[in-house]
């Protein structure tokens, strides 16, 4: 049996939300994650009730868990609007893209770790309210491609 794919992952909740009933409400932002032992990041938003609130998402590389200084970047993403069929992978700009308004969605942003600016280490999401309507949902932050696998997975928020 190879390894598990629980020493692959380092899932977090992403420190986005106090209540899950407006998540895009005062422009939420992820917590920062180091991907100094991990070859990429993957965010994730889940999008319950609440037909027409939307954000505008874009990801930021970070110098430090602060951040000193963040630069908004490039990045791939794919989304469920329509059932539970996952749509094509897009690239977006570090203008990011907008969600869709609508119920029972899902967005997965990607970011490899070669893609972050300059010697930044550090990552974080930002989901800038653009129509504000309460929209239920959560948000996580999963690490993959450890550069040193172990159990359980290396801390990335210090």
């Amino acid at each position: 049996m190879g390894r598990s794919l629980l020493t692959e992952l380092n899932i977090y909740h992403a420190g986005i939300v106090t209540a899950n009933e407006d998540i895009f409400n005062g422009n939420m932002t992820t917590d920062i994650v180091s991907m100094a032992n991990y070859d990429s990041a993957v965010f994730v938003i889940v999008k319950g009730a609440g037909g027409t609130g939307t954000a505008v998402i874009t990801i930021e590389s970070c110098d430090d868990t602060t951040p000193t200084t963040s630069t908004a970047i490039a990045f791939n993403y794919a989304q469920t609007t329509s059932g539970n069929t996952i749509g094509s992978i897009t690239a977006a700009t570090s203008s990011g893209f907008t969600t869709t308004a609508g119920t029972n969605q899902t967005y997965v942003m990607e970011i490899r770790a070669d893609e972050l600016s300059g010697n930044d280490k550090y990552v974080r999401m930002v989901a800038t309210e653009s129509a504000n309507d309460p929209v239920d949902g959560a948000g996580l932050v999963i690490l993959g491609h450890p550069k040193y696998p172990a159990d359980p997975p290396r801390e990335a928020i210090t």
